[in-house]
């Protein structure tokens, strides 16, 4: 690498002719925007809203590693055209996030900031300024039907053909009703422009250019960043949107994959329908884990994390548990280059894990993991605060108290009498994909070189942005602490 730019708005320096200034956000301008007015003040407006240090590359995304290392930041956030982004960029962002420090784990959160065009992509940074509770929400999974997240909910459900349910409001109960099959599509429309969603949740089959219902009863689809549903001979459009959301098309095949065009069904949510924050595959699903996982992350004692902080600790999880299978797996790199050939794909990366680590005879959770850790993308601002609210009750289960002082981080867990294992690990949602989640938390800021202190016996994932804790064991009505050491 001969040079990487570090800009301050016109400012333009030699890494290595100046320290870098220690920062918690990086922007990242993309190649594609480099020259482009338009383009880069979004990333200036992104790079003033937190204050961060404003870095480009010329020709390879691996150019700004240095620094990265330098800086050590905790949020990084991409400012891309639509036109430059594809499955391998995702990848190789995602793997970038772990290169540095020697350790497995991701050493920032990351997100992607585009749009249809400019004006998209910065309203997506302007949406993502203040604070979301969501609150409202409408779906295409039956998981989520219990409704005890909402105050108001709906969803097509894809485990019974031509049934829907809506929750009216907070107290309500759940109801369920019949409607004829060919009139699914319709519904969903119906629900999304009635309700006015904070959320959508999405799975079945999908794939860049379309969304499918459950049992295929219809598609949506994407024209010029606006978004449709295919009814019969007709086009309903989708309003444009006047309320930002959340999308997590979190069981969807290929639609968080942008394929370099901003006529991408990725693009169209985010343009059309104006989602500020969007997780989903740029590959087919498969094993689940990395969609599912950081769902059950953010579901589990909802409200205590932000859908970033939701998706960096499950990758963290996976990592971990990579790690422990062999010390290697986390060096094996999926055969990505023919992802899209069932079962070659798999094979080859069976073949690659017995060559590469002391595993003789891999599983499917051996090839599922290292198949999902690299493909989910959060689009939107790493740093925004968007939670789900608290369901009544929870935030009383366990509490958390950090005191940070000098070299010692103490952590004091408090449990309620009415704290449960069960809960603590997720409830058993979706443990198809999913087993019990351990403990974890996100550290109000970074810590240099964290590390259980002496005489811990704590089974713990710890990195300088979190802890994960596994089988913990915690009773009802106790208290537990959890000291770490730092530089």
């Amino acid at each position: 690498m001969k040079r990487i730019a570090f800009l301050l708005f016109t400012t333009c320096l030699a890494l290595g002719a100046y320290a870098l200034p220690q920062k918690e956000y990086v922007v990242v301008a993309g190649k594609s925007i480099s020259g482009d007015t338009e383009w880069m003040k979004v990333a200036k407006l992104l790079q003033k809203k937190h204050k961060a240090a404003l870095i480009s590359y010329k020709d390879s995304l691996e150019e700004i590693l240095p620094a990265l290392q330098e800086i050590a930041p905790r949020y990084v956030a991409v400012v891309e055209k639509p036109e430059a982004l594809n499955r391998d960029y995702v990848i190789r962002m995602n793997q970038l996030s772990r290169r540095v420090d020697a350790d497995v784990y991701e050493d920032f959160l990351w997100g992607i900031i585009t749009g249809y065009d400019a004006q998209g992509a910065c309203r997506m940074v302007e949406d993502a300024t203040k604070p979301l509770v969501v609150k409202e929400a409408v779906a295409t999974i039956t998981e989520l039907s219990s409704a005890k997240w909402f105050d108001t909910y709906a969803w097509i459900d894809d485990h019974e053909k031509g049934v829907w349910g809506e929750k009216e409001h907070r107290g309500a109960a759940v109801e369920k009703h019949s409607i004829a099959p060919e009139k699914v599509l319709e519904q969903f429309y119906t629900l999304y422009t009635t309700r006015h969603p904070d959320l959508v949740v999405t799975a079945s089959h999908a794939t860049e250019r379309n969304l499918e219902m459950p049992y295929s009863l219809g598609n949506i689809r994407p024209d010029n960043g606006r978004l449709y549903a295919e009814v019969k001979e007709h086009k309903l459009y989708f309003p444009t949107g006047t309320k930002r959301k959340v999308y997590l098309p979190i069981g969807n095949c290929l639609i968080a994959n942008i394929n370099n065009t901003p006529g991408s069904m990725a693009v169209g949510w985010m343009n059309n329908a104006r989602a500020a924050a969007m997780v989903g595959y740029v590959v087919s699903t498969w094993y689940g884990r990395g969609g599912w996982g950081a769902l059950k992350y953010w579901l589990t004692n909802s409200g205590s994390l932000t859908l970033a902080e939701a998706v960096y600790l499950n990758r963290q999880d996976m990592l971990y548990q990579m790690q422990q299978l062999d010390s290697k797996m986390c060096d094996v790199e999926f055969p990505y280059e023919i992802a899209e050939k069932f079962p070659a794909c798999l094979d080859e990366a069976a073949r690659r894990i017995v060559a590469e680590t002391s595993i003789k005879r891999p599983t499917m959770d051996h090839v599922g993991f290292l198949y999902d850790r690299d493909v989910v993308v959060y689009y939107g601002d790493p740093k925004w605060d968007v939670r789900l609210q608290p369901v009544s009750g929870d935030e009383k289960k366990l509490s958390v108290e950090c005191d940070i002082k000098k070299h010692k981080c103490i952590l004091t867990v408090h449990t309620s009498p009415d704290f449960t294992m069960e809960w603590l690990e997720g409830e058993h949602f979706k443990e198809e994909h999913v087993k019990a989640l351990p403990f974890s938390y996100f550290f109000p800021k970074s810590l240099k070189n964290a590390r259980l202190a002496a005489g811990q016996t704590w089974k713990a994932a710890v990195d300088q942005n979190c802890i994960l804790v596994y089988q913990p064991d915690f009773k009802p009505g106790q208290t537990y602490v959890i000291e770490l050491d730092m530089d």
